[in-house]
């Protein structure tokens, strides 16, 4: 059984790695069952945050703007956690999110990792419902920050402290990690013309943004210039 490990756990702007923004980062080292260390960071990726998303997890453009970039805040988490074990509540979810940034950015990852979901899937089955929250209130874990990343990785690795306690010893096999799955596809880079017009918009409103505009990929330019465009409005064009 795993007694060292990264509890990850993110907040995106949406539910599609492929088409949604990483927002928040947060992240616990725990050694022989004692945290020792912790990673978090906002985001600033330029994406619009849908109403949805701030009403769950209360992150709002102002908390997230001048954070650092998605290259340098990915490339943080990644010297944070080494090739250490990942654990995480629907870690899948998280780990996809993580993996398809690490590739958009020349990399490759894979990891091995624990599943704090499927694990009391199979240990709680009479639970109404094994969500984060559901699963802290059975075991009296609190929670003061539900839906924001350190406090979610937090309570995972509190959850998998207490189902290892509680189980460990009748069913050890669920408490080793495995390698994970998720297949991405890469996307390809900013264009020309994107890398033009963003850096138009972003001249024209005077926004300061911590955005390297180079690094970003096809996907990332297109909704950061309608996020743009959706708060401060289309570069207004002089009539002759």
């Amino acid at each position: 059984m795993k007694n060292t490990y990264v509890a990850l756990d993110l907040e995106t702007t949406g539910l599609d790695p492929l088409h949604s923004q990483i927002l928040e980062i947060g992240a616990v080292r725990v050694e022989d069952g004692k945290v020792t260390d912790t990673y978090e960071t906002f985001i600033d990726s330029g994406a619009v945050i849908p109403a949805e998303i701030t009403k769950l997890t209360g992150i709002t453009a102002a908390m997230v703007a001048g954070s650092p970039d998605t290259r340098k805040a990915v490339e943080g988490f990644l010297a944070f956690s080494g090739d250490d074990v990942l654990l995480g509540h629907n870690l899948l979810f998280d780990y996809a999110f993580m993996k398809k940034n690490v590739l958009d950015l020349g990399g490759s990852y894979e990891r091995n990792g624990l599943d704090t979901l499927a694990i009391a899937r199979k240990c709680l089955p009479g639970l109404p419902s094994r969500s984060l929250d559901k699963v802290a209130a059975y075991f009296g874990i609190s929670q003061e920050h539900h839906h924001r990343a350190l406090d979610d990785a937090l309570t995972a690795a509190r959850i998998y402290e207490r189902l290892q306690e509680k189980f460990g010893t009748a069913c050890p096999e669920l408490f080793e990690p495995v390698q994970l799955q998720a297949r991405i596809k890469k996307e390809g880079a900013i264009t020309i013309s994107q890398k033009g017009y963003l850096r138009d918009l972003i001249k024209y409103h005077r926004i300061e943004t911590n955005v390297q505009i180079d690094t970003l990929t096809k996907n990332e330019a297109s909704r950061m210039i309608d996020g743009i465009i959706s708060r401060y409005g289309r570069i207004a064009r002089k009539r002759l």
